[in-house]
This record gives C-alpha cells, structure tokens and sequence, in this order.
C-alpha cells in the first residue's frame, strides 16, 4: 500500500518548502497518480507565493485541490501530469493531467484526472491547462477568416494563444513583447514579432497577457477601429490605469476580460470544463508547443527554483518540475 508522498507548501509569502503527507487509501472512485512532471504557472503562481492575491479573491482563486488558504499556508498549482497506479481498470497504467498541486503522488477521483492522448509526451501535456486558457479565450474572442491578430505579451498564455490563433486559415497573428529573444520563440510558433514601439498596424483582435499597464495600454493603442482588446492578464492587488479618455470612445472600441475558470459563454452550453480540457490535450498533439517548453528542475529544487521566478532571476516560458528523483513510497 503506498502510505507516504510529498506535497510542495507556501508556508507564508515569500517563502515554501516541501513537506511528508500520508495519502489516504483510494476508493472505489478513485485513482492513484504517481506524478512524472508538472508545471509552474508563472502569473498566478508567483503572486500567490508574493502573497499579492487580493483577499477579496482569496476564494475565487481557490485551485481544486488545494490545502489551506490563502496567502498561506497553502498548497497551490493546478498543472500536473502522471501515471495512474491503481483505480478504474481503463485507467491504469494510463497517462493523465489534473489539476493538481505539486506532489510526488495523489489520490482524487477519477472523474478528476483526463488521459492524455497518444502521441502528447508528459512533458509537453504539462502545457493542458494553459492550452486550455487560450482556447478558452479565443471562445470569448474568435478571430475570423483573414483577420489581424496581434498578441501583447510573449509570455507562456500569449504564445499559446498566438500559436492557436495562427491555426485559423487567413489570420495573421504578431507577438508584440519587450524581450527582444522572444522574436526566436515567435518564429518557431509561426507568427511574427514586434517590439512594443514597433509600427505593426492595427488588428481587428489584440489580446493582451503581459500582465502590464504598460501592455494593455499598448493593446488599446493597436486595436483597429470598433475592434476588440481582450485582457487574459490578472494584475492581483495593483491597480491598472487607462487613456480611456483618449480615441477609446471615438473609436467605439472594446475591452473585455476572459478568465479560464469559466467556460466561455458561446460553448458553455455545449462543452464542460472537462470537454475543454480534453481538446487542449488534443491540440497538444501539435509539437510546435515544445518551442514554450523552456527549462525543467527536480522536485527537491521547488522551493529555490519558484523563489528565483517570482524575482524574475529565473527567465523562460514553461518551467517544469521532474519528479524522477522522488519515487513514491511503498510498504508491504
């Protein structure tokens, strides 16, 4: 029976470490998930480690399997990919991502984990729920046939949603973004680039996720006329000023926001949180993601390697934990 796993806790802000648990013994429900990777979401994840979440939203920003509250102590993360141990005969031994803290080893119902599809390496299926955002946001904003897409913000959401985006026939999509090396990541994801004072024209969509003022600012700047900016990013407790003065009015322009933590309205009727999920895992069959896929660290190093990407020591896109070197524990 396994008896004993790791779970990676914010004791308080500023500050984690990686703690023993005993799993409880699955239902006939459940699965046992020995966890092969998982994934820092750089945004969220850093402003709950900062302790930077508003406590107005301490509840809306709940994970799913969350520990203890916010801002801490807490057990936080939602991007987890493992292998079923024991459970359903149709589940063992398969490959799964959940929303899942990171831990060595879990017990949730089934109904909690979605296989990952044949040919999605875990490495690359770390990648679902961001995946699962964009999607999620080009539902709130779907670009048409021939349109002019521009993405404010090269980070991990921004590039997955260009590289969706550039899959619908006759759109043009721009990465605009600070980082002079994100043009090589744009490139690789089939999209252009541009730095932020660059002439790129107007667009009919711009999605902005550089979770800046300056960004959305930006954003407002290069929506065409009667055209859409819509905001993915989530700024926690700092407040966001804007030239809503300016041609915002004349221009008859709109600004709307998309959160992943619903299903957008245009498919809530017609998809669960658990469909989404699903088709971000098959969209992940397409290795053009593996460009996001940016740097990986053991399990033990969690706690140092989080601290250093909420100071921003630690640059790249996609940073994952390897738990190889951190087997679960079995007793007889």
């Amino acid at each position: 029976m396994v008896d004993e796993a790791q779970a990676y806790w914010i004791t308080q802000p500023g500050h984690g470490e990686i703690r023993p648990l005993t799993l409880p013994e699955p239902g006939v429900d459940d699965v046992l998930v020995r966890t092969l990777r998982s994934a820092i979401s750089r945004g969220t994840e850093t402003l709950v480690h900062d302790g930077r979440v508003p406590p107005s939203q301490h509840a809306v920003m709940r994970a799913p399997f969350q520990e203890g509250d916010l801002p801490g102590p807490v057990k936080y993360g939602y991007l987890s990919v493992g292998v079923v141990e024991r459970g359903p005969a149709d589940l063992v031994g398969r490959t799964v991502f959940c929303l899942h803290p990171h831990q060595t080893a879990y017990v949730v119902p089934a109904t909690s984990v979605v296989p990952v599809p044949d040919g999605v390496p875990a490495e690359r299926a770390v990648l679902a729920g961001t995946v699962e955002t964009a999607l999620n946001a080009l539902w709130d904003a779907p670009p048409l046939l021939g349109d002019r897409v521009t993405v404010v913000g090269a980070g991990l959401v921004g590039c997955c949603v260009a590289r969706l985006a550039a899959g619908v026939p006759g759109v043009r999509v721009t990465l605009v973004d600070v980082d002079p090396g994100r043009a090589e990541v744009a490139a690789a994801l089939g999209v252009g680039f541009a730095g932020p004072a660059d002439d790129v024209g107007h667009s009919d969509l711009v999605v902005h996720a550089s979770a800046t003022e300056a960004g959305l600012r930006r954003a407002l700047e290069l929506v065409a006329p009667e055209g859409t900016v819509l905001d993915l990013s989530w700024y926690g407790d700092r407040p966001v000023s804007l030239p809503l003065g300016e041609a915002f009015h004349s221009s008859r322009l709109t600004l709307r926001s998309s959160q992943v933590g619903a299903v957008a309205p245009a498919r809530r009727d017609s998809r669960t949180h658990r469909d989404r999920l699903a088709l971000a895992l098959e969209l992940l069959r397409d290795p053009g993601f593996d460009a996001l896929l940016t740097g990986c660290s053991p399990f033990r190093e969690l706690p140092a390697v989080l601290a250093r990407i909420a100071a921003g020591s630690m640059p790249g896109l996609c940073h994952a934990i390897d738990y190889s070197d951190r087997p679960i524990h079995e007793e007889a």
